[in-house]
Protein backbone atom coordinates (compact mmCIF):
# COMPACT_ATOMS: atom_id res chain seq x y z
CA UNK A 1 0.00 0.00 0.00
CA UNK A 2 1.16 3.25 -0.96
CA UNK A 3 1.44 5.97 1.64
CA UNK A 4 -0.82 8.22 0.24
CA UNK A 5 -3.93 4.93 0.29
CA UNK A 6 -2.23 4.16 4.07
CA UNK A 7 -2.57 7.58 5.10
CA UNK A 8 -6.65 8.04 4.08
CA UNK A 9 -7.30 4.58 5.81
CA UNK A 10 -5.29 5.12 8.88
CA UNK A 11 -7.86 8.81 8.69
CA UNK A 12 -11.04 6.32 8.01
CA UNK A 13 -9.44 3.87 11.33
CA UNK A 14 -9.37 7.06 13.49
CA UNK A 15 -12.14 6.86 16.22
CA UNK A 16 -13.46 9.29 19.28
CA UNK A 17 -12.44 6.06 21.71
CA UNK A 18 -8.90 5.64 19.85
CA UNK A 19 -8.06 9.30 19.77
CA UNK A 20 -8.76 9.82 23.56
CA UNK A 21 -6.83 6.16 24.54
CA UNK A 22 -3.94 8.10 22.57
CA UNK A 23 -3.96 10.62 24.81
CA UNK A 24 -3.07 8.71 28.20
CA UNK A 25 0.56 7.43 30.10
CA UNK A 26 0.10 4.81 32.73
CA UNK A 27 -3.68 5.28 33.04
CA UNK A 28 -3.40 8.84 33.45
CA UNK A 29 -4.99 11.28 30.78
CA UNK A 30 -3.51 14.91 29.53
CA UNK A 31 -4.85 17.01 26.66
CA UNK A 32 -2.25 17.26 23.48
CA UNK A 33 1.00 19.36 24.93
CA UNK A 34 0.00 18.90 28.66
CA UNK A 35 -0.09 17.42 31.76
CA UNK A 36 -2.42 14.78 33.70
CA UNK A 37 -4.83 15.47 36.11
CA UNK A 38 -7.38 13.57 38.21
CA UNK A 39 -10.31 15.22 36.81
CA UNK A 40 -9.46 14.71 32.92
CA UNK A 41 -8.76 10.97 33.66
CA UNK A 42 -12.20 10.65 34.87
CA UNK A 43 -13.42 12.07 32.25
CA UNK A 44 -12.04 10.16 29.84
CA UNK A 45 -12.99 6.92 31.67
CA UNK A 46 -15.92 7.83 31.84
CA UNK A 47 -16.70 8.40 28.38
CA UNK A 48 -14.63 5.28 27.52
CA UNK A 49 -16.76 3.21 29.55
CA UNK A 50 -20.03 4.18 28.37
CA UNK A 51 -18.39 2.90 25.28
CA UNK A 52 -18.13 -0.11 26.48
CA UNK A 53 -13.52 0.50 25.97
CA UNK A 54 -11.10 -0.28 28.52
CA UNK A 55 -9.00 2.23 30.37
CA UNK A 56 -6.03 0.27 31.24
CA UNK A 57 -4.07 1.46 34.67
CA UNK A 58 -6.60 3.94 34.95
CA UNK A 59 -7.65 3.13 38.31
CA UNK A 60 -4.96 2.74 40.22
CA UNK A 61 -3.86 6.10 38.80
CA UNK A 62 -6.93 7.92 40.05
CA UNK A 63 -6.97 5.70 44.05
CA UNK A 64 -3.31 7.41 44.31
CA UNK A 65 -4.98 10.92 43.39
CA UNK A 66 -7.73 11.19 46.10
CA UNK A 67 -6.19 12.58 48.53
CA UNK A 68 -5.54 15.64 46.32
CA UNK A 69 -9.03 16.19 45.33
CA UNK A 70 -10.62 19.25 47.26
CA UNK A 71 -14.02 19.82 46.47
CA UNK A 72 -17.44 17.58 46.61
CA UNK A 73 -17.66 18.18 42.55
CA UNK A 74 -13.77 16.54 42.20
CA UNK A 75 -14.39 13.86 44.88
CA UNK A 76 -17.85 12.74 43.20
CA UNK A 77 -16.37 12.97 39.55
CA UNK A 78 -13.68 10.75 40.45
CA UNK A 79 -15.62 8.23 42.63
CA UNK A 80 -17.97 7.58 39.49
CA UNK A 81 -15.25 7.24 37.27
CA UNK A 82 -14.01 4.59 39.84
CA UNK A 83 -17.08 3.14 39.81
CA UNK A 84 -17.31 2.58 36.12
CA UNK A 85 -14.05 1.10 36.51
CA UNK A 86 -15.67 -1.95 38.63
CA UNK A 87 -14.11 -0.67 42.14
CA UNK A 88 -16.03 1.02 45.33
CA UNK A 89 -14.73 4.42 46.51
CA UNK A 90 -16.24 4.08 49.80
CA UNK A 91 -13.43 6.64 51.24
CA UNK A 92 -14.42 9.28 48.76
CA UNK A 93 -18.36 8.64 49.09
CA UNK A 94 -17.96 8.65 53.01
CA UNK A 95 -16.59 12.69 52.04
CA UNK A 96 -20.15 13.55 50.54
CA UNK A 97 -21.97 14.66 53.24
CA UNK A 98 -25.61 15.63 53.21
CA UNK A 99 -26.12 18.20 55.07
CA UNK A 100 -29.30 18.64 57.30
CA UNK A 101 -31.37 20.37 54.41
CA UNK A 102 -30.21 17.72 51.83
CA UNK A 103 -27.34 19.60 50.20
CA UNK A 104 -24.52 17.72 49.38
CA UNK A 105 -21.37 19.57 49.12
CA UNK A 106 -21.08 23.10 47.96
CA UNK A 107 -23.50 24.47 45.44
CA UNK A 108 -26.43 22.91 43.93
CA UNK A 109 -24.32 20.97 41.05
CA UNK A 110 -22.33 19.42 43.77
CA UNK A 111 -25.69 17.98 45.05
CA UNK A 112 -26.41 16.74 41.57
CA UNK A 113 -23.05 15.13 41.09
CA UNK A 114 -23.17 13.83 44.93
CA UNK A 115 -26.67 12.29 44.45
CA UNK A 116 -24.82 10.96 41.01
CA UNK A 117 -21.86 9.27 42.39
CA UNK A 118 -23.69 7.98 45.76
CA UNK A 119 -26.26 5.78 43.70
CA UNK A 120 -28.99 7.17 45.49
CA UNK A 121 -30.85 10.50 46.98
CA UNK A 122 -31.35 10.83 50.54
CA UNK A 123 -35.76 12.35 51.03
CA UNK A 124 -34.17 15.50 51.96
CA UNK A 125 -31.61 16.14 48.74
CA UNK A 126 -34.79 14.67 46.39
CA UNK A 127 -36.89 17.88 48.26
CA UNK A 128 -33.52 20.09 48.10
CA UNK A 129 -33.57 19.51 44.56
CA UNK A 130 -36.99 20.01 43.68
CA UNK A 131 -37.47 23.01 45.82
CA UNK A 132 -34.57 24.80 43.61
CA UNK A 133 -36.48 23.87 39.85
CA UNK A 134 -36.65 27.51 39.04
CA UNK A 135 -40.31 28.84 38.12
CA UNK A 136 -38.74 27.97 34.06
CA UNK A 137 -37.96 24.48 35.01
CA UNK A 138 -34.25 24.66 34.52
CA UNK A 139 -31.46 24.43 37.39
CA UNK A 140 -28.46 26.58 37.85
CA UNK A 141 -25.16 25.88 39.62
CA UNK A 142 -25.92 27.43 42.67
CA UNK A 143 -28.80 28.31 44.53
CA UNK A 144 -30.33 32.00 42.78
CA UNK A 145 -28.13 31.24 39.72
CA UNK A 146 -29.40 31.59 36.53
CA UNK A 147 -30.56 28.41 35.16
CA UNK A 148 -28.47 26.98 32.47
CA UNK A 149 -29.24 23.87 30.01
CA UNK A 150 -25.57 22.37 31.55
CA UNK A 151 -27.36 21.88 35.41
CA UNK A 152 -30.37 21.32 33.83
CA UNK A 153 -29.59 18.07 32.38
CA UNK A 154 -27.14 17.24 35.55
CA UNK A 155 -30.28 17.77 37.86
CA UNK A 156 -32.20 15.18 35.33
CA UNK A 157 -29.80 12.69 35.83
CA UNK A 158 -30.13 13.15 39.61
CA UNK A 159 -33.73 12.91 39.67
CA UNK A 160 -33.33 9.86 37.68
CA UNK A 161 -31.72 8.46 40.29
CA UNK A 162 -34.46 9.55 42.85
CA UNK A 163 -36.77 8.17 40.97
CA UNK A 164 -38.44 11.36 40.38
CA UNK A 165 -41.69 11.48 37.81
CA UNK A 166 -44.22 13.32 36.38
CA UNK A 167 -44.24 17.49 36.26
CA UNK A 168 -41.07 18.15 37.47
CA UNK A 169 -39.57 15.97 34.75
CA UNK A 170 -41.46 17.33 32.09
CA UNK A 171 -40.85 20.86 32.86
CA UNK A 172 -37.11 20.08 32.96
CA UNK A 173 -37.02 18.47 29.77
CA UNK A 174 -38.85 21.63 28.34
CA UNK A 175 -36.80 23.97 29.49
CA UNK A 176 -33.55 21.88 28.32
CA UNK A 177 -35.30 21.56 24.38
CA UNK A 178 -35.42 25.93 24.46
CA UNK A 179 -31.82 25.50 24.22
CA UNK A 180 -31.46 24.06 20.68
CA UNK A 181 -30.06 26.16 18.13
CA UNK A 182 -31.37 25.89 14.31
CA UNK A 183 -27.92 24.58 13.64
CA UNK A 184 -28.77 21.38 16.21
CA UNK A 185 -26.78 22.16 18.61
CA UNK A 186 -27.59 23.03 22.27
CA UNK A 187 -25.96 26.09 23.91
CA UNK A 188 -25.55 26.31 27.60
CA UNK A 189 -27.26 30.18 28.00
CA UNK A 190 -29.17 31.72 25.68
CA UNK A 191 -27.63 33.58 23.38
CA UNK A 192 -24.12 31.32 23.84
CA UNK A 193 -24.44 29.68 20.51
CA UNK A 194 -24.23 25.89 20.10
CA UNK A 195 -21.59 23.62 21.72
CA UNK A 196 -20.39 20.23 21.35
CA UNK A 197 -20.54 19.44 25.27
CA UNK A 198 -23.81 21.58 26.07
CA UNK A 199 -24.83 19.03 23.00
CA UNK A 200 -23.22 15.84 24.87
CA UNK A 201 -24.85 17.00 28.53
CA UNK A 202 -28.82 17.74 26.76
CA UNK A 203 -28.58 14.31 25.41
CA UNK A 204 -27.13 12.38 28.12
CA UNK A 205 -30.84 14.55 30.33
CA UNK A 206 -33.21 14.03 27.81
CA UNK A 207 -32.18 9.78 28.11
CA UNK A 208 -31.99 10.82 32.00
CA UNK A 209 -36.34 12.26 31.67
CA UNK A 210 -36.80 9.22 29.39
CA UNK A 211 -37.13 11.48 26.15
CA UNK A 212 -35.97 10.25 23.11
CA UNK A 213 -33.12 13.27 21.82
CA UNK A 214 -33.64 14.47 18.39
CA UNK A 215 -31.27 13.26 15.51
CA UNK A 216 -30.68 16.57 15.00
CA UNK A 217 -28.02 16.94 18.27
CA UNK A 218 -26.69 13.94 16.84
CA UNK A 219 -25.73 15.38 13.12
CA UNK A 220 -24.28 18.76 14.83
CA UNK A 221 -22.00 16.49 16.71
CA UNK A 222 -20.96 14.47 13.25
CA UNK A 223 -19.93 17.97 11.85
CA UNK A 224 -17.93 18.73 14.66
CA UNK A 225 -16.18 15.43 14.37
CA UNK A 226 -12.09 15.64 13.40
CA UNK A 227 -10.10 13.73 10.99
CA UNK A 228 -8.35 12.28 14.41
CA UNK A 229 -11.88 11.22 15.64
CA UNK A 230 -11.62 14.00 18.26
CA UNK A 231 -14.69 16.42 18.32
CA UNK A 232 -14.77 20.32 18.04
CA UNK A 233 -15.78 22.46 20.72
CA UNK A 234 -18.15 24.39 18.48
CA UNK A 235 -17.89 24.95 15.20
CA UNK A 236 -15.90 27.95 15.70
CA UNK A 237 -13.12 26.53 18.14
CA UNK A 238 -11.36 24.06 18.92
CA UNK A 239 -10.41 23.66 22.82
CA UNK A 240 -9.65 20.80 25.12
CA UNK A 241 -10.22 17.76 22.50
CA UNK A 242 -9.63 15.17 25.01
CA UNK A 243 -12.20 16.43 27.56
CA UNK A 244 -14.43 17.19 24.60
CA UNK A 245 -14.21 14.05 23.10
CA UNK A 246 -15.02 12.07 26.15
CA UNK A 247 -18.12 14.00 26.99
CA UNK A 248 -19.50 13.77 23.37
CA UNK A 249 -18.67 9.70 23.67
CA UNK A 250 -21.18 9.39 26.24
CA UNK A 251 -23.38 11.10 24.50
CA UNK A 252 -22.87 9.05 21.51
CA UNK A 253 -23.94 5.70 23.44
CA UNK A 254 -26.82 7.23 24.92
CA UNK A 255 -25.92 6.86 28.87
CA UNK A 256 -26.39 9.03 31.40
CA UNK A 257 -24.42 9.03 34.57
CA UNK A 258 -24.28 7.13 36.92
CA UNK A 259 -23.18 4.14 34.70
CA UNK A 260 -24.36 0.80 34.97
CA UNK A 261 -21.61 -1.65 34.64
Amino acid sequence: MGLAPLAAALLLAASPVSFVQAHAVGGAYSEPGGTTDALLTSWAVLGLRASGAPSPDSLAYLQAQEASLRTSNDVAIVALAEQALGARPDALLARLHVRPGGQIGETLNSTFWGVLALGRSPAATTRFVLAHQAASGGWSWYAGGRPDSNDTAAALEALRVAGVRGKPIVRAVAFLRSFQNRDGGVELTHGRGSDAQSTAWAIQGLVAGGVKPPRTAFAYLARLKREDGSYRYSSRYVTTPVWVTAQVLAALARKPFPLKI
